[in-house]
């Protein structure tokens, strides 16, 4: 998912960009929010993480904008002066969320996982599915009794891909995992665990 995030505080940008790369998502912050527009427009966003008071451009201002020029945008609006007026425009400009500085990054990470949801974007599920692969992998090896060379021998695939395929750093082909199910006598879906 590509978030834009508009705050004019450098600190909290950076906070933002750290934080959510380590979720795994695209994050590109932007200190004036005059360029905004032209951002969402170049950029692709599916969310924009907004602040709502800043200089040149109300985050309020910003939001109509956005709206006006991309109706599928998600908005999100922070504040650490909630309003009921704010609150009202929110609803009316459609805003996904409000939420009120200071937040939890546990409140965030439950906006964004609403916010996917309803749009029908993937969060990280492929990488869930390759780090359930690799390590029930790993542990039906172990529980074998077998080496990495050992499996590798097996099945004829590469000792560098099996360690790759066990920690998640290789996405497996279908091909690959039906040699791997083999040599460790087990039937192909049950490699996938609950996916």
């Amino acid at each position: 998912m590509r978030i834009l995030v508009v705050d004019d505080d450098t600190d909290i940008c950076e906070y933002f960009e750290d934080f959510l790369a380590s979720e795994g998502y695209e994050v590109t912050c932007i200190l004036d929010p005059t360029k905004a527009m032209a951002e969402v427009e170049a950029g692709g966003y599916h969310l924009a993480l907004i602040d709502l008071m800043m200089p040149k451009l109300s985050g309020m201002d910003l939001v109509e904008q956005l709206r006006r020029a991309d109706d599928d945008l998600a908005i999100v609006i922070m504040t650490g002066h909630p309003t009921l007026d704010t609150a009202a425009a929110s609803i009316e400009h459609d805003v996904s969320a409000y939420l009120r500085k200071p937040f939890s990054t546990d409140e965030l990470r439950a906006v964004l996982r609403r916010i996917a949801k309803k749009k029908g974007l993937v969060l990280r599920k492929e990488e869930e599915l390759h780090l359930t692969i690799g390590r029930t992998i790993r542990e039906l090896r172990k529980t074998h009794g077998l080496t990495l060379k050992q499996t590798a021998r097996r099945t004829n695939l590469s000792v560098s891909l099996l360690s790759q395929i066990e920690r998640a750093e290789s996405s497996a082909s279908i091909s690959s995992l039906f040699k791997i199910a083999t040599a460790l006598d087990v039937p192909l879906r049950d490699l996938f665990g609950p996916f």
